[in-house]
């Protein structure tokens, strides 16, 4: 049952992202919906900001009003959700609900592929996405459940510790030369 599960958008009033998650997440819990309510998600990424000389990173939501959720689609559990504090509705024709592709599932990074992570702590990485796409750093630390690493990059002139998707590091391998005789 769980592969047709599909990703829809819920529609929220502003500021009710997270309450609402929290009430679909105790709905299912209390409701034993595991296998019909695979996921909630409020997108969000870091951004860094210079307060008064000193740079401060925090989380920010990419769609304020929206809660993303992955669930098998049946009309109680449109009712249920709908009629959820906070909710107005699934975003879709006429309040009904729409799912999206496996492309906007993919852009809107809401299924992180599984990544095999070789990289180990003091590796030297590159930053290919997100914000600090091109940056350099060093891994920190390493937290393999939640495929994240923690890297010290330099910001500023200053080295500063940011939690990083797996999927947005690349290690960065020194260049060897062989030579070769040409006798």
């Amino acid at each position: 049952m769980a592969n047709e599960a599909k990703w829809y958008i819920l529609h929220t009033y502003s500021g009710y992202e997270s309450l609402v998650k929290k009430s679909i997440e105790q709905m299912v819990e209390n409701g034993n919906l595991q296998e019909v309510i695979l996921d909630t998600k409020i997108p969000t990424e870091t951004l860094i900001e210079d307060r008064n000389g000193k740079l401060k990173a925090y989380e920010a939501k990419i769609m304020p009003g929206y809660v993303f959720i992955k669930l098998v689609y049946s009309s109680q559990l449109w009712f249920m959700l709908t009629n959820t504090r906070g909710v107005t509705g699934f975003v879709g024709p006429n309040g009904k609900a729409w799912p999206l592709t496996d492309d906007e599932v993919k852009r809107l990074r809401l299924e992180e592929p599984v990544v095999d992570f070789t990289m180990s702590v003091g590796d030297n990485v590159t930053v290919i996405a997100g914000p600090f796409e091109g940056l350099v750093g060093v891994i920190k630390s390493i937290d393999v459940p939640r495929q994240k690493a923690q890297v010290l990059l330099n910001m500023f002139g200053r080295e500063t510790a940011v939690d990083m998707d797996f999927v947005q590091l690349e290690k960065i391998t020194n260049p060897t030369t062989t030579v070769v005789d040409e006798d």
